[in-house]
Formats: structure tokens, sequence, C-alpha cells
């Protein structure tokens, strides 16, 4: 037999508490959403990585710094808007996170004793509620190549994207983790998320 130890394939475990922690700041958000400025809603993942699994215990809210950053105005500016459309001229479109909250939330982490692993960000159902002209752009819980570009620069290895959708009066979502692509022109690639059921465990 092959003794040899064998790598488990990436997983990433989630709490429930966080999960919702998350899609009530994304509700919260989507209800201001217009079709002239779809709001990002993005946080920081934090947790612990034992081999190819992670555990997300805890999120972080940060702010954006697209309009306040020099060096975020200039990489849209020069690089993010040519390669990736005019739709990125709009500021409440795309993220750069602050980086003092960066720090600050990187520190307390860990002295808590937990990893910075990635961060998860709302889609929401833009070929519904955005403006005529980007009604084919239809938006999922998939990456769309700028959130592969993002990913790739920031190489988290865990990236977690929330679509939301309004049915009527309700929302629904789903959710699906994502690693960094290995290379520039590479894809990113599906990571197994589970999430910890809400119910009492009789013995």
């Amino acid at each position: 037999m092959d003794n040899a130890p064998r790598c488990e394939p990436p997983r990433v475990l989630l709490q429930d508490e966080v999960l919702r922690e998350f899609l009530t700041a994304a509700v919260e958000k989507y209800q201001f959403i217009t079709s002239r400025s779809p709001l990002p809603c993005f946080a920081l993942l934090l947790g612990s990585a034992h081999g190819n699994t992670f555990a997300v215990e805890r999120i972080a809210f940060a702010r954006n710094a697209r309009t306040e950053d020099p060096a975020a105005r200039v990489e849209f500016t020069a690089s993010i808007i040519p390669r990736f459309g005019t739709a990125y001229e709009n500021e409440a479109r795309g993220w750069w996170v602050n980086s003092s909250d960066l720090l600050s939330i990187s520190r307390e982490a860990e002295a808590d004793g937990l990893d910075l692993l990635g961060s998860i960000h709302l889609h929401p159902d833009w070929h519904r509620i955005g403006p005529p002209s980007e009604r084919h752009l239809v938006l999922s819980d998939h990456p769309t190549p700028m959130d592969q570009h993002t990913f790739g620069r920031t190489s988290w290895p865990v990236n977690l994207i929330c679509y939301l959708e309004r049915r009527g009066s309700a929302m629904y979502h789903s959710l699906a983790a994502w690693s960094p692509p290995s290379e520039p022109d590479d894809q990113c690639h599906r990571i197994p998320l589970l999430v910890t059921a809400d119910v009492t465990m009789e013995r």
C-alpha cells in the first residue's frame, strides 16, 4: 500500500454567524443601491489555516479608499479603466481597502491568534437593477475579470463572493469561495465551502 501522506484539497469552513453578519450588512447596503451607484460591501476574513483547510471565524469591515488614496486613483486611471472598461470610472465601483484599516485589522487579528485569510464582497443582481445599458452584464457568485485581477494581486487564499437577488419582498443569496489565480492569465478555481448548520444536535 502507498503510505505516503495525502494532500487534502483546499476547502473553506465558515461560521454561520459570520455569514449572517455579512448578509445583514449587504442587505442594508443593497437598499441604497441605485442604477448609477452599485455600492460595494466588503469585509476581510479572519480565522485559521490548517493545511489546506481555512476556517473563517470572524469578519472585519474596512473602508474603501478608492476616492481618497492617490495611489488608488492612479491605479484605476492608468490600469483598471483601460483594461476592464469605462464602467470603472464610476467611483462607486471597485474596492481599494484603506491601508490603515488593513494594518489595524491585521494587528488585532494577530493579537487574537487569527490570520488574515482573504475577503468577502457583494455582487448585487445588477442585471435587474442596473442601468438598461448594463442589463446584459449578469452577475452571480462567480468572479468577474476585475475580481480575478484583484484576487491575483492580493494572493489571499480565500475569496468569497456573495450574490444577492431581490424577488418581490424577499432577498435570496448564493455564496462561493475562490482561490486566487496562480498566474496572471489563469482563472480562479472554486473551493468547496461548508457553512456550519444552525441547528442543535441531540446526542
